[in-house]
């Protein structure tokens, strides 16, 4: 019987090939899906703002410079549409006389202790608020300002596709399609494959012709067991590399570094430290002159927030966290404190924060001698605090990491007498310039464990 190669591994390689033909086709058409259809919308938008803008403001007034006035000196107790420290002010024009926003804006006390009806009235329904004087504030700026606060509330204007433009679906086969389309020919192609294969191995058979058979080989592992080196150098290799990982894994328990709870109420930093650039300090007062840099009191939070109730619209947000979230996280601080948008009802609410930077009883730390007498930034320790939206725990606070920054970091002498005889002393010895904190003593035990 005449005997021939393995037909299989024929049909195997060709095989092959047509997958690795139809896998770079398939990536190919999906790169090159037709694109949407750029639409007009964005220009027609600016075209509308410019139109707004260039309209003529009630009254005489300009509402553009009103509404710079507006963020300046009455967003702090004011908004358009809703009632803060002060009543609502859109249309307000249609409640009282000109002349009467005159003497309110400018002197409101003095208006009042003439006893007008409407100045009196307002007294009563918002004391014990003052309303601020304004007495720099000419007729035409109190023009302006009335003005933008008659402005109508117009909703954003829905994005509409150009006429004749073609989405996705309109403009030919969807992604969607073409990947399935693809999936079934290659479908296919395998079956016939299959087929083709068993039509060859019948051929064969009627034909009389048989197919040469692997030899059978030892496999892998029984050649590799009867091979004592490998097995010795293998041994070797498993057991340093599992002391390496049992070792790193021993090191890393008790290292919350990268640790990012979710708060109760949601904080950015992002935006307070960084956008608004509030010192950290402002908040973490502690830290100037306590162990602790303390967790702020809500009542710091409502000494801007009594009257921020949402977030600017020009107020940048990330992935997952729009205005409309921001907005509910100052209701739930409203919520804790009691503050119902006018006044403090006295029904207030713990806030269970997660606390992020927790060192163990026997280390001790003091953020005053750090922050007041070193001078250290909070960020050499809490990272760039200014970029973080969730806060988390930048470094591992571990112990070698404390000793690094003691080892690395000069003691600054500036305006700090109190190491001035100290530090000429131990520069004489050491011969340097500037001492680090470890020349100091930074790397006596009793200085963090006691």
């Amino acid at each position: 019987m005449k005997k021939v190669g393995n037909h299989n591994s024929i049909s195997r390689i060709y095989s092959f090939g047509i997958a690795v033909m139809l896998t770079f086709s398939l990536s190919t058409l999906a790169q090159t899906a037709p694109a949407a259809a750029a639409t007009p919308a964005a220009p027609m938008a600016a075209t509308a703002m410019k139109a707004d803008a260039a309209a003529p403001a009630t009254g005489g007034g300009d509402a553009i410079k009103g509404k710079e006035l507006f963020n300046s000196n009455c967003a702090s107790c004011h908004n358009l549409d809703k009632k803060m420290t002060g009543p609502a002010l859109r249309g307000v024009t249609g409640r009282h006389k000109k002349e009467w926003f005159y003497g309110w804006i400018k002197n409101s006390s003095a208006l009042i202790k003439s006893g007008d009806a409407d100045a009196v009235k307002l007294w009563e329904e918002y004391k014990p608020s003052v309303m601020t004087a304004f007495p720099q504030l000419s007729n035409a700026d109190i023009d302006n300002i009335l003005a933008y606060t008659d402005e109508v509330q117009v909703a954003a204007p829905a994005v509409v596709a150009a006429p004749g433009a073609k989405t996705n679906e309109e403009g030919g086969m969807s992604n969607v399609l073409i990947l399935g389309a693809l999936s079934l020919v290659m479908l296919i192609l395998v079956v016939m494959l299959f087929l083709v294969n068993n039509v060859l191995s019948k051929i064969a058979k009627a034909n009389g012709i048989e197919v040469a058979k692997k030899e059978a080989t030892m496999p892998i592992w029984k050649a590799f067991a009867k091979n004592q080196f490998l097995l010795v150098v293998s041994a070797i290799i498993f057991l340093l590399g599992s002391a390496f990982f049992v070792y790193g894994f021993l090191m890393q328990i008790g290292v919350d570094q990268d640790y990012s709870p979710i708060q109760p109420i949601h904080y950015s930093h992002r935006i307070h430290a960084g956008s608004n650039q509030i010192d950290c300090k402002y908040c973490h007062s502690a830290a100037r002159v306590s162990k602790n840099a303390g967790i702020p009191s809500l009542n710091i939070c409502m000494n801007c927030h009594k009257n921020i109730a949402e977030v600017s619209d020009t107020t940048s947000t990330v992935d997952g966290y729009t205005k409309a979230f921001y907005d509910g996280e100052i209701k739930k601080l409203y919520t804790a404190v009691g503050w119902d948008g006018s006044k403090y009802t006295g029904k207030t609410q713990p806030v269970k924060w997660v606390r992020i930077h927790n060192l163990p009883d026997f280390a001790y730390f003091n953020h005053s001698q750090h922050v007041t007498v070193a001078g250290i930034e909070c960020q050499k320790c809490h990272g760039p605090v200014q970029t973080y939206e969730v806060q988390k725990q930048f470094a591992p606070l571990t112990m070698g990491w404390c000793i690094n920054c003691h080892r690395e970091t000069e003691v600054k002498m500036e305006g700090n007498a109190y190491y001035d005889k100290i530090h000429k002393e131990l520069s004489k010895k050491y011969g340097v310039d500037k001492l680090t904190a470890a020349q100091m003593g930074g790397l006596e035990c009793g200085k963090c464990h006691y």
